[in-house]
């Protein structure tokens, strides 16, 4: 999965997460205000992406850079095509 971040950072950081979201069950289960879940919501949001980014960063920075110093236009080509389409399946 991650190659230049540590793994161990990336899974302490998606428990957390993890944390936040049982937190929004137990929320909706104490019928807490609207608006206090929701702010949870978009703070769980955040998180998510920032470990998106950070993994994306290490795709890039290793497996793509790796396609491209290969010198092999197959691999460079295939590490291409899965940034487009990791792009274009994204909700906007």
């Amino acid at each position: 999965m991650t190659h230049g971040i540590p793994r161990q950072k990336t899974i302490q950081r998606l428990k957390r997460i993890e944390g936040q979201v049982r937190g929004l069950v137990t929320m909706l289960e104490e019928n807490r205000y609207c608006i206090d879940v929701l702010t949870q919501i978009s703070a769980v949001k955040a998180a998510l992406s920032g470990v998106e980014r950070e993994v994306l960063k290490d795709h890039a920075g290793h497996c793509v850079a790796g396609a491209i110093a290969s010198g092999d236009p197959d691999e460079q080509r295939a590490k291409f095509d899965e940034l487009v389409d990791l792009v274009l399946r994204r909700p906007v």
